[in-house]
């Protein structure tokens, strides 16, 4: 068998010929500048061949549900074992879909609830056991040896009626006393009853001593009482209490039947478990009179914001207005609250109004809909899925009331397991939960039955809490987790399978992690190489490389610079070389820390008051503006509650009154005056089609195409600038649709997409290309690098000026038509943070980041930095959420949440500056402060 993965001239898009011997069984680190070629080696390459090779040993039936990828441009791989990726992307959008779900573990707890579960009474919580007869008898014979008993069926139990028919029929089946209302009737008197008030009816079915020489009488006696009563018998002796058991799960008292305690009856995803009110979801979406009314503006001036441009629902509405002597030229939130209400929610009041159509006006009486009546109802009618999103800006999500986020019935949530049920163990931190479940004391049965079950769910948290995700709950929604979070915990799936001869291929797993967890992750990583798998990791951090059995170093640029092989060999070894990952390792690269002379002091701060959304708890914290701030801590300290939930959502609204969010929960945020607006630079991509690119994203696509349409040809033709675009008919392609190639369905083989024999892969028709500037057209400016068109469109100011921008992100080397899907993670940050920095807001910006290092190389930090700096002293302020300890240290000021994540986080344990920060207690603390210590040293 053989021990190495031979890649022999790979050449997958930017790849230059690369030949190169890759170990197995071992932790392999692929690295270098961010566009060198990684993921085009790692995933486009090697782990596509991986796939495409197995999908093809499939019969051609199944590959044609599977369908196939194109094979990689590369001469030959072999040694090739099957490939598992664990990519930087989503779980997925599903709102059904929980931690729990996706690393299977809430199907072990299942399992779990459904055999060894103890079911109570979900209306007065009493324990509810299902007796089969055998059981009953063994429980008299324990309870009541030697002593006389009375055994009954109670037949009837706290009901109105006079129940003369039930006591006669009883009597003719040769019963002969019942115990009526606690007092004891022979059934042949004749027993009245008040038929308004409730009764309690139990048949005596025998009395006896219990002996063993008694027990066949014992079994027939029970047995007649749980047919009578279908289900029940009561056990009566002096001088102890009535003892009432039931062969069903149902409770004695209330009468309130369970079902079957079976694994699907705690699947929020199956009728017999979901409430009947959300459907398992656990929550209901709404529109919101907070997010479609402006209070402060008129009905007629935009306080309705979806009636803007509808004046006739306004003149309704001062039809009812006028009737009932509103004064609705006031602002909305000064209406009485009658007016308020009817004005959203509609009225009965009849009115005179007017029909307008292409034959005139038409009078009629109606009534007035209402606001959030009339939204709905365009909601569900309309087909347009754009009016539906738009509309969308006006839904909410509210917990539901009936289970409170649950998701499961009243039934599922009775079920206990150690005194917990599924809803309170799956919302504890994964952390907490493995102390719980390794408390957990079962019956000798139930170890028998749940046992292997119960060995399952903790070796999977175990794997949770390694790779550091231990502060996430199992019904933490699966859409809610950043990049990070949810590769870790496929990861963490991925161990739980135990397979070997496997090989990962991994994406940053570290990202988003902080130092103090990054060694766990290894550990992890070490762990799915020991089985016999060999691990292939795309990876900038240092302690990864440091820790790597073999190093891969692609460069020495981006794009068309890179894509070489440069260095080679173990940790040891690449740290012998002068590349730029050996000068890294050595502590002797260029330093990306403090590339400005001296730490700013904040101008003011934005100051937000008692934040307690999610985990944070109650939160008071200052937010310095004009200079460059990290929010750091640990994974799942509240970072990203605060910047998303409360500043962005909660300053957005101060700047723009369209913003139709609902912020998280906070008592004030004050001191934002100074501010004209707010920018969010998330890790959502910047687009999923090849149809988005650099150029149409940034938008100096428009203004090249506005440069086109005012060139002499152009204007002798009349092309506007339309005519330029490739989305829209007109100048376009229309035998590809302006994609450049044609896609060909090949049934069970994979889809082959050829060139377009019309444009010739161009997209634009022979017209629009005739129309040139230097010798280029349209299509060939696409194909410039953003450095060649920057020198191509020098005598256009406001084109080069947004392509310097570009230049200034270390984008320079990509193409602008470059099409989005192919860009790297840090590469599309990248280009979504040089389009913000292209618009002009005259400094008093607040710029908010989500760990803008991710996917970049120190090399590219740098960068970053200076211009992250570049943007403060221009009159901006930066906050950025960071666990990069090169950017902490070059930052002005630090505030560190934690102390833990989840449940023990949401505090501010440290503030100032890096050197204030290094000098507390706390994780942040301890890795700064020895990494500033290195500095100095170095220095």
């Amino acid at each position: 068998m053989e021990q190495e993965i031979k890649i022999t001239g790979a050449r997958q898009h930017n790849l230059k010929n690369v030949s190169v011997n890759i170990p197995k069984n071992k932790l392999v680190v692929v690295t270098g500048p961010s566009g060198s070629g990684k993921s085009s080696l790692a995933f486009d390459t090697i782990y596509a061949e991986g796939q495409r090779r197995y999908v093809e040993s499939l019969s051609s039936y199944a590959r044609q549900f599977l369908g196939m990828s194109d094979k990689p441009d590369v001469d030959d791989i072999t040694g090739l074992s099957p490939a598992i990726s664990i990519e930087q992307k989503g779980t997925g959008h599903n709102p059904r879909s929980t931690v729990g779900t996706v690393t299977e573990i809430y199907d072990y707890l299942r399992l779990l609830f459904g055999r060894a579960g103890t079911p109570h009474c979900p209306k007065c919580g009493r324990e509810v056991h299902r007796y089969s007869v055998d059981e009953i008898i063994d429980l008299i014979f324990k309870e009541y040896d030697g002593k006389p008993l009375e055994i009954y069926s109670p037949v009837v139990k706290g009901k109105k009626g006079e129940y003369r028919n039930l006591l006669l029929k009883l009597h003719q089946q040769g019963y002969m006393r019942a115990r009526i209302d606690g007092t004891l009737y022979w059934l042949e008197e004749a027993v009245e009853l008040d038929k308004k008030r409730r009764h309690t009816i139990e048949c005596l079915i025998d009395r006896m001593k219990v002996r063993e020489d008694n027990r066949l009488r014992l079994s027939e006696a029970v047995e007649m009482a749980l047919k009578l009563s279908d289900g029940f018998v009561l056990l009566v002796s002096d001088g102890m209490p009535d003892n009432e058991l039931t062969e069903k799960y149902v409770c004695p008292v209330c009468e309130i039947s369970l079902p079957d305690i079976e694994p699907r009856l705690f699947s929020f995803n199956a009728p017999v478990g979901a409430c009947p009110d959300c459907g398992g979801l656990g929550f209901h979406m709404h529109f919101s009179p907070e997010l479609a009314v402006n209070p402060e503006l008129p009905l007629a001036e935009g306080g309705f914001i979806p009636w803007k441009a509808m004046k006739h629902m306004i003149q309704k509405a001062e039809k009812l207005a006028e009737k009932k002597g509103w004064d609705i030229s006031k602002p909305f939130g000064e209406l009485p609250r009658e007016a308020q209400e009817a004005l959203l929610y509609g009225s009965d009041e009849v009115l005179p109004l007017v029909f307008t159509d292409r034959h005139g006006d038409w009078e009629y009486n109606g009534k007035y809909i209402g606001l959030i009546p009339w939204i709905e109802k365009r909601y569900n009618e309309t087909e347009s899925e754009n009016y539906k999103e738009e509309l969308d800006r006006y839904r909410v999500e509210d917990v539901c009331a009936t289970c409170k986020g649950a998701r499961l019935k009243p039934e599922a949530l009775a079920v206990t397991l150690g005194g917990y049920n599924i809803r309170q163990l799956t919302e504890m931190p994964v952390d907490e939960l493995i102390k719980v479940l390794d408390g957990l004391v079962l019956g000798e049965r139930e170890q028998k039955i749940v046992g292997v079950a119960l060995i399952e769910v903790r070796k999977r948290l175990a794997f949770l809490n390694d790779v550091g995700a231990g502060y996430l709950s199992l019904s933490r929604r699966a859409d809610t987790l950043s990049g990070g979070e949810s590769q870790r915990i496929r990861l963490a799936s991925q161990i739980g399978s135990q397979l070997t001869g496997v090989l990962y291929v991994l994406d940053e797993p570290t990202i988003g992690l902080h130092p103090r967890d990054t060694n766990r992750l290894l550990d992890t990583l070490r762990a799915i190489r020991d089985i016999g798998n060999t691990v292939l990791v795309v990876e900038h951090d240092r302690d990864t490389m440091a820790a790597a059995d073999h190093i891969l170093e692609l460069g020495p640029g981006a794009g068309e610079r890179g894509g070489e092989l440069i260095a080679d060999g173990s940790a040891e070894e690449i740290m012998k070389g002068n590349s730029s990952t050996a000068l890294y390792l050595r502590g002797e690269a260029d330093g990306t820390y403090m590339p400005h002379p001296q730490r700013r002091k904040p101008s003011s701060f934005v100051k937000v008051r008692g934040a307690r959304e999610n985990n944070l708890k109650k939160l008071n914290i200052d937010i310095p503006l004009n200079t460059f701030a990290c929010l750091s801590g640990v994974s799942g300290s509240g970072k990203s509650t605060l910047l998303y939930e409360i500043l962005y959502k909660g300053l957005r609204g101060k700047f723009d009154r369209d913003f139709r969010e609902r912020p998280g929960r906070f008592d004030s945020i004050t001191g934002y005056e100074p501010l004209r607006n707010i920018v969010l630079v998330d890790q959502s991509p910047i687009g999923r089609t090849p149809r988005s690119n650099p150029a149409t994203y940034t938008g100096v696509f428009t203004y090249i195409r506005e440069f086109f349409s005012e060139l002499q040809e152009s204007k002798l033709r009349g092309y506007q600038p339309g005519r330029f675009s490739f989305n829209v008919k007109g100048g376009r392609c229309e035998a590809c649709n302006g994609d450049g190639v044609i896609k060909v369905s090949m049934l069970f083989l994979p889809d082959v997409y050829v060139k377009c024999d019309v444009c010739k892969g161009k997209r634009y028709n022979r017209e629009t290309l005739e129309v040139k500037y230097k010798g280029l057209s349209i299509a060939d400016v696409l194909e410039l690098t953003v450095d060649e068109a920057t020198e191509f469109f020098g005598a256009v100011p406001r084109i080069a000026n947004k392509l310097k921008t570009i230049q200034e992100a270390g984008l320079g080397y990509i193409r602008l038509g470059q099409p989005a899907t192919t860009l790297s993670g840090g590469e599309a940050q990248r280009v979504k943070l040089a389009t913000e920095l292209g618009k002009k807001f005259r400094g008093n910006t607040l710029y908010l980041l989500d760990e803008p290092t991710t996917g970049l190389h120190y090399t590219d930090v740098k960068k970053l930095l200076i211009l992250l700096h570049k943007l403060v002293e221009q009159g901006n302020s930066v906050l950025a959420i960071e666990h990069n300890l090169d950017v902490l240290a070059s930052a002005d000021y630090i505030m560190d949440l934690g102390p833990e994540g989840g449940k023990g986080g949401g505090k501010l344990i440290a503030k100032g500056t890096p050197e204030e920060v290094a000098k507390a207690n706390g994780p942040t603390s301890k890795y700064l402060a020895q990494f500033l210590a290195e500095i100095r040293k170095g220095a």
